[in-house]
């Protein structure tokens, strides 16, 4: 499963960033220099996180275990399976219930975290230690962990987006090979579609927004967008690159028999975390997805070959072919914390430290986020998982800048993409115009 970036329902995680709104004005935070506590003095810290599988929580305790052997005077009280929701109602209450350290799977909320002073700022933890975060931390990372300066959180392993592909089916329909450009991926949709009355017997690939990690941010980054000017206002609406890619992915909606045709097909799919994923069953020869979906087809049994691939990029960038979008989840340190220092210490551990983020990533099938892991010989390396290994570390991956309101600009941006590929927009570029003005608007108000 994405571990390390489980996606959310637009409402929910529209739910999740007012939520944190409200911690503008109910945090206030200490850094390196003023936290008084004694690392070394015996002391107990609260760590909450998100995971819930039994291989995920078993994971997490085994590194928390790690930790306490190499750190006998800190014991880590572990809580698992915590929303970003109920994190950001126990940092407002505050207390002794708080917790010490969080994880989150959220990182569109980074720019909130760091704006409302949530999170205490770890560059000066980083340059107590030692650190120089950027020897050891991918650039891509950096960028989604810290907003304005203010490195309020780390990066605690990674997520890159490909293509996951059904081998079988490729070679049924002559294809001998992933396409690397956008025109090349439109034509193999449309040879491995198999239409069946209003319905399909296979459907090349969903193309639609709603289609499970076939978001309009995971598209745009093959077209290398710049979502905010040297100003700091939106360019959504300046930059091409954006016009490009909802334009290109309207074209294959078209092709591939219209939305409503498609998003019939689609109510029929199962969950995306279940055997039942519509790629498991061979519905689909093509999935836009993360490093988890070719084991997930694995252990669901399905019955052809599985290849993996980058995501093709536009036509004229084909230089460029093997970026994608990058996340992953964050760690931090509460601003209310008064054990600091000490949770600084269980922060670099797992973070930096690379025999606890290769272990990590080994045991839950994540990209590992440091470099030095990604180089380690005793990361746990299959053909497909490779693949993922790669975009990583492409020089032209990128993802999404943080803001202070949070992801809030990304679902006004994915909302008008729902309507673009509905045809419900009649003049695209003045749609951009609006939609780069609400998002300058909603950042505003953040900040």
């Amino acid at each position: 499963m994405p571990e390390a970036g489980r996606p959310r329902p637009a409402a929910t995680a529209l739910a999740a960033l007012s939520a944190l709104a409200l911690l503008a004005t109910a945090c206030t935070g200490q850094g390196a220099t003023t936290a008084s506590d004694d690392p070394k003095a015996d002391t107990t810290l609260t760590f909450w996180h998100g995971w819930s599988a039994p291989g995920e929580v078993k994971a997490i305790e085994e590194n928390i275990a790690r930790f306490e052997k190499a750190h006998p005077n800190i014991k880590v009280k572990v809580t698992g399976n915590m929303t970003d929701d109920k994190i950001n109602q126990a940092l407002r209450a505050g207390g002794d219930k708080a917790p010490d350290v969080v994880s989150s799977f959220t990182t569109d909320s980074v720019g909130t975290f760091c704006n409302s002073g949530a999170f205490a700022d770890l560059n000066p933890f980083l340059k107590k230690s030692g650190v120089d975060k950027a020897k050891v931390f991918p650039p891509t990372l950096l960028e989604y962990t810290q907003y304005k300066g203010n490195q309020c959180t780390l990066p605690l392993l990674g997520d890159a987006y490909g293509l996951v592909y059904n081998k079988t089916a490729f070679a049924a329909a002559g294809i001998t090979e992933p396409p690397r450009t956008w025109s090349r991926f439109a034509e193999d949709a449309q040879k491995l579609t198999k239409p069946r009355g209003d319905s399909y017997e296979q459907l090349g690939v969903m193309p639609t927004f709603h289609g499970y990690e076939t978001t309009p941010m995971r598209l745009a980054a093959q077209w290398s967008p710049t979502w905010f000017a040297a100003d700091g206002s939106s360019a959504v609406g300046k930059d091409p690159a954006f016009a490009r890619m909802l334009t290109a992915q309207k074209d294959l909606v078209d092709k591939l028999g219209g939305y409503e045709r498609l998003e019939r097909f689609r109510a029929g799919f199962g969950d995306e975390w279940s055997s039942e994923h519509p790629f498991h069953k061979g519905l689909v020869a093509m999935q836009i997805d993360g490093e988890w979906r070719p084991e997930m087809a694995k252990e669901a049994g399905a019955g052809f070959e599985i290849g993996t691939a980058p995501l093709p990029v536009p036509d004229d960038q084909a230089a460029d072919y093997g970026k994608g979008y990058l996340s992953g989840t964050v760690m931090g340190i509460s601003a209310a914390s008064r054990k600091q220092n000490a949770a600084w210490e269980l922060v670099r551990y797992m973070t930096t430290d690379t025999e606890a983020v290769v272990s990590f990533a080994n045991a839950i099938h994540n990209v590992p986020s440091t470099l030095a892991a990604l180089d380690s010989p005793q990361l746990k390396v299959s053909p497909e998982f490779r693949t993922f290994l790669d975009i990583a570390r492409h020089p032209k991956s990128s993802t999404t800048p943080a803001r202070a309101d949070g992801g809030t600009y990304q679902l006004t941006f994915q909302n008008f993409a729902y309507r673009t590929e509905k045809g419900e927009v009649p003049d695209l570029q003045a749609g951009l115009n609006a939609t780069a003005r609400q998002i300058d608007t909603d950042i505003a108000k953040a900040e």
